[in-house]
């Protein structure tokens, strides 16, 4: 057993020198040693203090598996995998981005006896799969809105912000859409389907709101009081600070919001096809509410009620392409840059 975990060491210790010479950044990384020779390298937008639970329990049903797990940016995941770096499975919030990757070639195929389960609208061609349905959300610190009417719509958000500038000047975060894969997925698919994006990005440029490239950050910075205000986090990850902190809250508006599908793929790279089969099952099992543990995500389970909803979620499918045509992007961002960074 020593020897197993030694070994393992010295592998995970060589796959980190590998990656510092990879062009791409990364935000976190943790290796979980097994008792066998192989080792799952899996490179993820979902943070460690949300996803780790998951990794134990699979871990716990397959410990001669060995998990080197990297947390990078969807921007980032997307970089590495187009860059050729070896990963055996890749999770991220950034369904555009990973459709793409699959769409493009960087995608291996896989079947197994659990994705013929999934319904069609969460698979693409055997080579992307949904596991969880996550909505967009404004998180609150509640004592920047003291003797303020809440607002139920983007128009009256927009109308509360405008009226309230020294209030909220310099205290609304939002994602840098140059940084954030996930947050240009989510503001290109709300220019789409609400009038008042522009005028609320507008609207926040002159109340010099803060760039983010993470939900986990803003929800921080409104946790600690420093913003008023996170606008268009993922909810998963609000909820599990609201169960802990005092004083946040979610806004729900009334008018529209993005719930995006959190995707899985097996890269062209991958090595270890079998254990990402096997942990790709398994996200899949507690995404359709098929495990015995409570999901570390929302599963899709909740995905039926969405169909009646007239918000999202976001589908899968070659439209998700439409704005990463590189002439649509340079135009997209250079009209959101004008809004949102003001001199």
């Amino acid at each position: 057993m020593r020897l197993a975990y030694l070994a393992c060491g010295l592998i995970l210790s060589a796959l980190a020198s590998m990656a510092t010479a990879q062009d791409y950044e990364i935000e976190d990384r943790r290796a979980y040693p097994g008792t066998g020779a192989a080792i799952l390298r899996v490179i993820s937008t979902a943070d460690l203090d949300v996803f780790e639970p998951f990794l134990l329990r699979f871990q716990a049903d397959n410990p001669e598996v060995g998990i080197d797990y990297v947390t990078a940016s969807s921007a980032e995941v997307n970089r590495a995998i187009r860059g050729g770096a070896v990963f055996d499975l890749a999770l991220s919030s950034a369904m555009d981005l990973q459709f793409t990757l699959a769409n493009d070639g960087y995608a291996q195929s896989y079947r197994s006896g659990v994705t013929d389960t999934l319904p069609d609208w969460a698979r693409w061609n055997d080579q992307l799969f949904a596991f969880t349905a996550e909505p967009a959300v404004i998180v609150i610190n509640q004592a920047h809105f003291v003797g303020l009417v809440l607002p139920h719509t983007r128009a009256e958000l927009v109308t509360l912000l405008r009226d309230n500038p020294d209030r909220f000047s310099g205290r609304l975060g939002t994602y840098d859409l140059r940084a954030s894969g996930l947050g240009y997925l989510f503001a290109t698919q709300e220019a789409r389907s609400s009038d008042a994006y522009w005028r609320l990005t507008e609207v926040m440029g002159r109340l010099d709101a803060r760039l983010y490239c993470c939900s986990s950050q803003m929800i921080d910075d409104v946790a600690a009081g420093e913003l008023a205000l996170a606008y268009n986090v993922l909810g998963s990850y609000a909820q599990q600070r609201l169960d802990r902190d005092e004083g946040l809250t979610i806004l729900p508006l009334e008018d529209f919001a993005n719930v995006m599908l959190r995707t899985a793929l097996i890269p062209a790279t991958a090595v270890e096809v079998d254990a990402a089969g096997a942990m790709l099952d398994a996200l899949l099992r507690e995404g359709m509410g098929q495990g015995t543990a409570e999901p570390v995500l929302p599963p899709l389970q909740s995905r039926g009620e969405a169909d009646q909803s007239p918000f999202g979620p976001i589908r899968l499918g070659p439209a998700l392409m439409v704005y990463l045509d590189r002439l649509n992007r340079e135009s997209f961002l250079e009209a959101w840059d004008a809004a949102m960074v003001q001199q």
